[in-house]
């Protein structure tokens, strides 16, 4: 494998590559075209394998989030707990992956501005700051050589580019999305659509294109087909680069702040792998189970049906082992005893 600015080792991006279940054919001893079938076939195994969570805020000795690429692999990858994390640190982690894979210099991290949810759903004309993450990545039209190949030269001229988003949770997108305008694209459950539309948000005062005003990229969802509005979840710039002082400055207000939801309000979602897309080539996402504070939902149909109403600690830890894979050690479990977030009633 050619050197890169990963923070990841051959061996690290070995282990991680068996831990998604990257069929051998991808892996780097095969030498795959780095085309959009590659990426698309590694954002389905990541998100299937490593679920977006935020259990470090509140089953942890320290209640933070740590952004070191090293802290994040030994936590997913290494544990062996089936643990995953939230935006930014499985963000990060896929993209130095990206990186040390071929990637090294045609991918980028950028921040992203949400919208405020009311049970669940974006509400209001108004985003949030920075508050989370995603990678933008361009493809040659025909693909790139792995890096392991003595040719560094593009098979086209033409080059794509994509914003891919391992880590937005339930609603997030399960593919590769083409920085085009409006384009719209099924997203693997149900009747689920989503598209991205380059507009200036209301917050943007200034609009003025010819003195260099730049809209946003604005990601939409909607439900249950044509007849349905499209619901704006988050906007991002697409040639605007964060870089790790940006995390940290995001990471802090996130897994920190009284006013951030991601505080009070425990989450894991798990999206679930299938067999054979509408090509045949490759797995797809075929559904998601999803925890929001004590409530276990399962989505494999389109429809979301309720599968566990947890109301005491034992009772969700359990559901997390469970449902989701995920195996909290006892101090773990034991850290959220007396915060705001805690199961406390009695079971039925």
């Amino acid at each position: 494998m050619a050197s890169s600015d990963s923070a990841y080792s051959p061996a690290q991006v070995a282990e991680y590559l068996e831990y998604i279940g990257l069929p051998q054919t991808f892996h780097p001893s095969s030498k795959p075209t780095l085309d959009l079938d590659y990426l698309t076939t590694l954002v389905t195994h990541q998100i299937t394998a490593i679920p977006y969570e935020n259990l470090a805020i509140h089953y942890s000795a320290q209640h933070a989030v740590d952004l070191d690429p090293q802290a994040i692999f030994a936590k997913i990858v290494a544990a062996r707990r089936g643990r995953g994390g939230y935006c930014m640190e499985n963000s990060i982690l896929f993209h130095h992956m990206l990186r040390a894979l071929g990637f090294a210099d045609v991918c980028y991290l950028t921040g992203v501005r949400t919208r405020p949810r009311v049970d669940g759903v974006p509400q209001g004309d108004s985003y949030t700051g920075w508050v989370h993450l995603v990678n933008i990545v361009a493809i040659p039209a025909g693909g790139r050589q792995p890096p392991s190949s003595s040719s560094s030269s593009s098979s086209s001229s033409s080059v794509n580019r994509y914003v891919v988003d391992v880590g937005f949770g339930g609603d997030g997108m399960t593919l590769p999305m083409p920085l085009v305008d409006g384009l719209v694209h099924h997203n693997s459950v149900g009747t689920q659509q989503i598209r991205l539309v380059r507009d200036f948000i209301p917050d943007q005062r200034f609009r003025d294109e010819s003195r260099g005003a730049q809209k946003m990229w604005i990601y939409q969802v909607r439900n249950g087909g044509a007849e349905r509005e499209w619901v704006s979840f988050f906007a991002f710039h697409d040639q605007f680069e964060f870089t790790e002082p940006d995390f940290a400055v995001v990471n802090w207000y996130t897994s920190q702040s009284p006013e951030s939801f991601q505080t009070f309000t425990p989450l894991a979602i798990r999206f679930v792998r299938g067999a054979g897309g509408e090509d045949g080539r490759r797995p797809k996402v075929v559904g998601k189970v999803m925890l929001v504070k004590g409530v276990v939902k399962r989505n494999l149909t389109g429809k979301t049906e309720v599968v566990k109403v947890c109301v005491t600690e034992r009772e969700r830890v359990e559901a997390l082992r469970e449902h989701f894979g995920i195996h909290l050690t006892e101090e773990e479990a034991e850290s959220i005893r007396g915060r705001q977030v805690e199961l406390r009633g009695q079971a039925a």
